[in-house]
């Protein structure tokens, strides 16, 4: 029968939360019967998981519509651009459904009316800790929906709707079971991490023999229990991080937080209605250090955003000298459809961005050089993601996949993905070390 199963082929586009939708999908799927396929052509049918942020996001989901409707013909649309239709359905009138995000009924619904499955229990087995897209060895472990934040220049809430957290008790079985299956490291990510459970009063439930609150210091705590490296991502700095930190200098989590700022100048957050008092945040950060000293704080920018002078940039970059991020992105502004931020006056020239991104990345680039360069001579984990034997690239416990910098090894001994090896850091550059299995 398994050679008569129906084939579903699947793009996942955006970001680590809508990778974990894909999965969520594709985990039913597969407890129903249906077989994965590399490939459009042959497919019963394929599904696009869409990201609809910024206009190229549109465009590039767009282009993966366009693929999937010539190779194959049948196709299932949903995400985060399939909350607003009509742009796809202009563009491709005849594909099958299109879905909103974390709608996951309605895309299994619109599968079953294309090709309905044909289950054999016998042999169709999904794994515990279901079907993943990442390695073997991390996994993103969603804590919550959505957002209640407004920021002027984003239209999450519209997408995504209002924050809606998940049972303490829900996250941590999958955290187990994920561990279990040999996950080495977990990926915290929501839209608000540090607002975890104030949706439903920071409500316990139960996990092993107790009651955990799902508060972001109490499932902190529980994740760290686990034995795999805990990574914390989009935290907003609200007073409670504080004690967030304090974890990370006991060991409890890695020492690693990643905090989307998005700018300095009092003048800017104002008009991108941040939430938190972020005019403090130097001192913040000065005082986590303090806590750990080994903390590594990621973020990330805009630059050109409506109304920003020349004298609110130059306070970002002095900013960045005062409180030498570790990793940082930058992004030029990019209107959103439907973000209060298009309509902000003072626009700045395209010409003006350009000129700015460079400045601030320059800026960066001699602020991470000179952290990277304390490291030389230290002795650290790093687990390898990817290895040709004895030459390998990995991740300290300072870098995230994908977004941060890499540790490039070398040793006697072949090195194995997934596995964490003890190396001595014997050089450096602006974004990455290199060393030597110890």
């Amino acid at each position: 029968m398994n050679s008569e199963a129906p084939r579903i082929s699947f793009v996942s586009l955006g970001c680590p939360k809508a990778l974990v939708d894909s999965e969520r999908i594709l985990t039913h799927l597969r407890a129903e019967g249906y077989e994965l396929s590399r490939h459009h052509d042959g497919a019963d049918v394929v599904i696009v998981n869409t990201c609809g942020f910024l206009d190229s996001a549109k465009a590039e989901s767009l282009e993966a519509i366009g693929t999937a409707m010539k190779e194959n013909g049948k196709v299932i649309v949903t995400g985060c651009m399939g909350a607003e239709p009509e742009q796809i359905r202009e563009a491709f009138p005849n594909v099958l459904a299109i879905t909103g995000p974390q709608q996951y009924e309605s895309v299994l619904g619109a599968v079953h009316t294309a090709v309905p499955p044909a289950h054999d229990p016998f042999v169709d087995l999904v794994p515990p800790q279901g079907i993943k897209l990442t390695p073997r060895h991390y996994a993103y472990l969603k804590i919550s929906e959505g957002c209640n934040n407004r920021c002027s220049f984003c239209i999450i809430p519209k997408l995504r709707g209002d924050l809606v957290s998940r049972p303490a008790g829900d996250v941590l079985r999958e955290a187990e079971r994920l561990v279990k299956a040999g996950v080495k490291e977990l990926l915290v990510i929501s839209q608000d991490t540090s607002a975890y459970g104030v949706d439903i009063k920071y409500e316990a439930s139960k996990w092993r023999d107790r009651e955990v609150r799902a508060k972001f210091l109490d499932l902190s705590q529980a994740l760290g229990e686990l034995g795999a490296w805990v990574r914390m991502h989009y935290v907003y700095p609200y007073p409670h991080v504080d004690q967030v930190v304090e974890l990370m200098a006991e060991g409890k989590i890695l020492p690693y937080i990643d905090i989307p700022f998005q700018h300095a100048s009092p003048n800017v957050l104002k008009a991108m209605r941040r939430p938190g008092n972020q005019v403090k945040t130097a001192d913040r950060i000065h005082k986590w250090r303090e806590i750990c000293p080994d903390l590594a704080v990621r973020s990330t920018f805009i630059v050109g955003f409506p109304g920003e002078t020349d004298e609110d940039f130059e306070f970002l970059l002095e900013w960045l000298d005062e409180v030498k991020l570790d990793r940082v992105g930058c992004f030029k502004f990019e209107p959103v459809e439907g973000a209060p931020a298009n309509e902000l006056a003072n626009p700045v020239p395209e010409e003006v961005k350009e000129i700015r991104w460079h400045r601030f990345m320059k800026r960066q680039q001699e602020i991470s050089a000179k952290r990277l360069a304390k490291k030389v001579g230290r002795r650290i984990p790093v687990i390898i993601d990817e290895t040709t034997g004895l030459t390998a690239k990995g991740r300290t416990v300072w870098d995230a996949p994908e977004i941060d910098g890499a540790i490039h090894l070398t040793s006697r001994r072949p090195m194995r993905v997934g596995e964490i090896y003890t190396a001595k850091v014997e050089g450096a550059d602006a974004y990455d070390l290199h060393g030597v299995v110890v």
